[in-house]
């Protein structure tokens, strides 16, 4: 089967590297991700990806912990880079071109964000990580993830989550969850739904970037997305 998608950018938090453990990258998981990234790479997809920093580090726990909140986001940007690191190194074990591009200047260590070279590099088959978020306080990864998907011109942003999909409600708590297999975004904002960042989410819905919500933790997803399987929940 053919891809249905030419071009994406993935959303993975932080968090999603942990693993088993509490603080920092479980090589186990990151190794694990980079080998479904490759199965699309391999179909010939082009692949953006925004890592959060949650794993490491978040600005509003280091502000309620008594750091400024400017500086604690400032901490977090950096965790977002520390984390493409590893991820391309990842990728690159498994034999992918891999570029990282920054939206903070870091000369030496990574590339600077650029929105002609970043399309150039997926064009050329070349997996790019968006690190650093926008490079401004107080702006979430979601946001980052939508403002790349939307200046790349993405087919779609896939926001990958630990559920597999959008409930009415939360499936841990309430059995009788129902997940919705597609949602309009009025009806996402309607419900409250909490899809992801708000004012990410409103970018998404003013520029027609359609959204895909899945769990990364479901082994094969990820390419069932990509085979246009009914995987997960689709915001359009």
């Amino acid at each position: 089967m053919q891809p249905i998608y030419r071009r994406v950018v993935l959303k993975l938090s932080g968090e999603a590297l942990l693993g088993e453990k509490s603080f920092g990258i479980d090589p186990q998981v990151i190794d694990r991700m980079a080998l479904e990234i490759a199965e699309l790479i391999k179909r010939k997809v082009e692949v953006g990806l925004v890592i959060g920093g949650g794993n490491f580090f978040r600005g509003e726990a280091l502000s309620a912990a008594g750091i400024g909140r400017i500086t604690g986001d400032h901490m977090g940007m950096l965790a977002t880079v520390m984390n493409a690191l590893a991820m391309r190194d990842a990728l690159e074990r498994a034999g992918f071109s891999t570029r990282i591009m920054s939206a903070i200047h870091m000369s030496g260590v990574v590339d600077y964000y650029d929105r002609r070279k970043a399309m150039h590099h997926l064009s050329e088959g070349r997996v790019v990580l968006f690190a650093a978020g926008t490079g401004n306080p107080l702006v979430t990864t979601d946001s980052a993830a939508s403002l790349r998907a939307i200046e790349v011109e993405a087919d779609i942003l896939l926001k990958a989550t630990n559920v597999d999909g959008i409930y009415s409600s939360d499936p841990e708590k309430d059995p009788t969850a129902i997940r919705y297999h597609t949602l309009s975004y009025q009806e996402a904002l309607t419900k409250e739904l909490g899809v992801m960042d708000l004012s990410a989410f409103c970018q998404c819905r003013d520029h027609q970037m359609k959204i895909r919500v899945f769990n990364i933790n479901k082994k094969g997803a990820l390419l069932q997305i990509l085979l246009g399987k009914d995987e997960g929940t689709l915001v359009a």
